[in-house]
């Protein structure tokens, strides 16, 4: 892979206002579905899925941090993006990075590289 690969990955993170943790983690959860797809749920790899479509990882921190994964379908045109949330609900508004998946690290001393070509496939 390019250090000039598409970005098909985002992390975002961000920090709930004092006491508000578990209703922005329930605001988090709610918006999941819709970025997800219909099939989101059934846990199948980013590659078997219909184009479009995403997986999505969350976390949580002890101190009030939030953290999503959201991986885009192969050939997606971006990653998927979670819209802003309630501001009364925040510390600070949230981060967002974008990333290419370079590969997953399945069991020890085996790491699978995302091998793509310029086009994205």
């Amino acid at each position: 892979m390019s250090g000039d690969a598409a970005a098909d990955t985002l992390m975002w993170e961000v920090r709930a206002a004092p006491g508000a943790l578990p209703e922005l983690l329930a605001w988090v959860e709610q918006q999941l579905p819709a970025v997800v797809g219909t099939v989101g749920a059934d846990h199948r790899p980013a590659d078997h899925r219909p184009a479009g479509l995403c997986t999505a990882d969350l976390y949580t921190a002890a101190d009030d941090r939030i953290v999503v994964i959201l991986r885009s379908a192969p050939g997606a045109a971006r990653p998927a993006r979670l819209p802003e949330p309630p501001a009364a609900l925040l510390a600070r508004p949230p981060h967002q990075w974008p990333f290419a998946f370079h590969g997953r690290w399945d069991s020890p001393g085996q790491v699978q590289p995302q091998i793509t070509g310029s086009d994205g496939t």
